[in-house]
Order: C-alpha cells, then sequence, then structure tokens
C-alpha cells in the first residue's frame, strides 16, 4: 500500500502518517529525514546533496526521487510507503509515477487532508514541545499540566517553539502550500486517486475516516523489486 498524504502545515499529516504506519505497518517518508539520512552516509549521492544543499540550492526533482528510489527499494519498506512532503509540484508528481512505474509499483491512494485556515493558524501557533522526549502540546488544546514541566517525562524547563509557528509566518506557509502544492490535486483528481479528508475533526475521527477510505480501495500488491533483488 502506497499512499501519499497531502495538507498544509498543521493539518496533522505527521500524526496521522504514525497511525497509518501501526495499522498497515507500512513506512512513513518525509523528504526531510531522506535528505539527512543520504546526507550521513557520505555516498556518492549523500555527497552529491550535501554539495547543493551547502549551496543553498534547493534539491533539484531529479535528485529527489532518486532518493526516493533508494529508499523504497529497502526492506522495511516491503509493505508499502507514505509519502510526506513529496510530491509538491506537478511536475515532481509525474517524475514519482515514473519511477515507481519502472518498479512495477503505483501509489495506491493519496489524501488530502482539509482544514479551515483561520483554525489552523490557532492550531499551530500555540504549539510547543519537550525539547527531551518530544511531546507535544498547546496552549489551548492540550496545555501541560506543569508550566515548567513535561507531563510524559518529568523534564523540567525543556519545553520549546519553532520559530515559525507563530500567525504570520503560519499565514505565508498556507499561501505558499496553496500555490505550489494544490495545483497537484487535479492531478490526482483525474488519476481517481484523490480522497479528501475532513481534517478539522478529532484526531480519532480522522484517523477513522483515513482507516474507511484505505480499506475500500482495491490495492494491487505488486511485488517489490527489492525483495526480488534478494535485498
Amino acid at each position: 500500500m502506497n499512499i501519499i498524504l497531502i495538507g498544509p502545515p498543521g493539518a496533522g499529516k505527521g500524526t496521522q502518517a504514525r497511525l497509518i504506519e501501526d495499522e498497515y505497518k507500512v513506512i512513513q517518508l518525509s523528504t526531510g529525514d531522506m535528505l539527512r539520512a543520504k546526507v550521513k552516509t557520505g555516498d556518492e549521492l549523500g555527497q552529491k546533496i550535501k554539495k547543493v544543499i551547502d549551496s543553498g540550492d534547493l534539491v533539484s526533482d531529479d535528485l529527489m526521487v532518486e532518493i526516493i528510489s533508494e529508499r523504497i527499494d529497502e526492506k522495511d519498506c516491503a509493505n508499502g510507503f507514505i509519502l510526506d512532503g513529496f510530491p509538491r509540484t506537478v511536475a515532481q508528481a509525474e517524475a514519482l509515477d515514473k519511477m515507481l512505474k519502472n518498479k512495477d509499483l503505483e501509489i495506491n491512494s493519496v489524501i488530502e487532508i482539509v482544514v479551515d485556515e483561520d483554525q489552523i493558524v490557532e492550531r499551530v501557533s500555540g504549539r510547543y514541545t519537550c525539547s527531551d522526549c518530544g511531546e507535544g502540546y498547546h496552549d489551548k488544546f492540550k496545555p501541560a499540566k506543569c508550566d515548567d514541566e513535561c507531563d510524559e517525562c518529568g523534564a523540567e524547563d525543556s519545553f520549546t517553539r519553532r520559530a515559525d509557528d507563530n500567525a504570520i509566518s503560519v499565514r505565508n506557509r498556507l499561501d505558499a502550500f496553496n500555490k505550489q502544492t494544490a495545483p497537484i490535486l487535479p492531478f490526482y483528481e483525474n488519476q481517481k486517486l484523490l480522497n479528501k479528508i475532513d481534517g478539522m475533526k478529532n484526531i480519532d475521527e480522522v484517523a477513522k475516516d483515513i482507516k474507511e477510505v484505505l480499506d475500500g480501495n482495491k490495492l494491487k500488491k505488486p511485488e517489490n523489486k527489492a525483495l526480488r533483488n534478494g535485498r
């Protein structure tokens, strides 16, 4: 089962991806994580990407697809993957389709998490995290029991906020999403892969709606070439 999650910042993609991972035993692939992991390997592709990043340029679509191609050949992706953060443009979506076709694979479902932008600004601008254990909180929706102590691990003075988790930055990120990423929606709608989910419901309800979509799909299960090659 190969899935793409689409949604603006604060839509809950990360939370839902983890739930899908647990339910379907597939692997979430974040473009940022893959880039960092590839650079750390120090191999030829990793060195090439490091040069691009160090120069301040954006990683090209071709390089990004190559990274994804290598990653999905690994054994832990045998049951499938969830792409979060890629593709962002129609050109990337077309390149992804071409690469998957060469592996006898395909995207089975595209989940768009639809949200109210005003509520997203409130949701994102109020969140903070424990830097020790990663537990997430929110000023309004999930405040810590104590102002300076993590409920989960008990760490003191460990709460941090992302510098761009403020109303102005969130609005800018939403605008960028609408201009850059939203145009790929018709691409997948034309392929009859796009499923819209109400992201303003609570986490469990959103997860239930996503599960209904995924369970309702008649999914092909193509054999992963990585396994045929003995990797």
